[in-house]
């Protein structure tokens, strides 16, 4: 973003569902991005755009309003908001910082799909954007992983580098940044999806240079100044995914942590085929992902890039025995997972 200047329906999807500064619990709570799905269906069968909801709303809308199952005042105290975001967009546009809606041109089109009414409303981020919608390698793993593990993370960065794949990671400490620190060292491009303080990140020194060339984009679907916290850090693992064309286990435990989740909902919404490191010595969880469907993976196979970009290309949609999956899915709906809404997503 690189001026505060947004669309119309950007500004009211910010109005809606953005944090603006506001306290966590103060009223009016912003639309969580199921909500938002409701208020948009609404919109949408009354061939209403977000943008019709600025100014002043006629009696039959805020009566209309009440068919989107969200409470009207609550919706017009929201869109009265207006002050308040012309403040934090231009604190948002001083630091470097983007936006993107739903209804944005440049929103990746694999959320829409895969996650359907779980999309995210909107997307903070800085550096470049429509790296978000280049697919990639998602490089997964524990945080304190071993030397083993470390350096075969560095290898397939390296690999995708040299095969210009992104790597999508989730910038964590441990196999996430390494994996993202190894890609651009190599001249690769990376799409980090972090789960808060994207204002502190997005200004750090080591970030600095791959922002600038434009190999890196920092984003994020919570609010830019938004702490890390252990919720947000697991809401992440099914952006980093979705984003993705393949995903890579690198180190897992069993039934804990953020990596087995993430890999346990991949599995089971079927977003992209998975791929789990199965070297010696790979912790517990890596073996059991792969009796869950995940496909083998070893450091034997990184011979070279192009082989490495083939093995990839050659594995589809493969899955196994899924009982084993306990950790509790995500409430997606099937039937809208695919959909892809017309006037409030710019879908054609």
């Amino acid at each position: 973003m690189t001026s505060h200047i947004l669309s119309e329906d950007t500004q009211v999807i910010l109005l809606l569902c953005g944090n603006l500064g506001q306290n966590r619990q103060a009223y009016p709570q912003p639309l969580t991005p199921v909500e938002y799905y409701n208020v948009a269906q609404w919109l949408q069968h009354q061939s209403l755009q977000p943008a019709d909801l600025l100014g002043p709303l006629d009696a039959s809308i805020l009566s209309g309003l009440k068919g989107s199952r969200i409470d009207p005042e609550r919706l017009c105290a929201l869109l009265a908001r207006g002050g308040a975001l012309a403040l934090i967009v231009e604190t948002w546009t001083n630091k470097g910082l983007w936006v993107l809606s739903l209804s944005d041109e440049g929103y990746p089109q694999r959320w829409k799909d895969r996650l359907g009414r779980l999309a995210p409303p909107l997307i903070y981020g800085a550096g470049n954007q429509t790296l978000l919608s280049s697919g990639g390698l998602a490089v997964v793993g524990s945080r304190d992983v071993d030397d083993e593990g470390i350096a075969v993370t560095h290898m397939v960065a390296s690999l995708c580098a040299q095969q210009g794949l992104q790597v999508i990671s989730g910038g964590a400490r441990g196999v996430d940044s390494e994996a993202m620190f190894a890609a651009l060292s190599e001249g690769g491009c990376v799409v980090c999806v972090l789960a808060g303080s994207l204002a502190r990140v997005a200004v750090s020194g080591k970030y600095r240079e791959a922002l600038r060339a434009g190999d890196l984009v920092l984003a994020s679907p919570y609010d830019p100044n938004a702490a890390f916290n252990v919720g947000n850090a697991m809401g992440r693992n099914k952006y980093v995914y979705c984003l993705s064309d393949w995903g890579l286990v690198i180190s897992s435990a069993f039934k804990k942590g953020g990596t087995w989740a993430g890999a346990v909902e991949n599995l089971k919404h079927k977003w992209v085929p998975l791929f789990v490191r199965d070297d010696d010595n790979v912790p517990v969880g890596n073996y059991q992902l792969i009796k869950c469907g995940g496909m083998k993976f070893n450091r034997k196979q990184l011979t070279d890039a192009d082989a490495f970009g083939k093995l990839l290309s050659s594995y589809g949609d493969t899955h196994g025995d899924l009982s084993m999956l306990s950790t509790k899915e995500t409430d997606v709906d099937t039937a809208h997972r695919q959909s892809t809404l017309h006037h409030w997503t710019g879908s054609n």
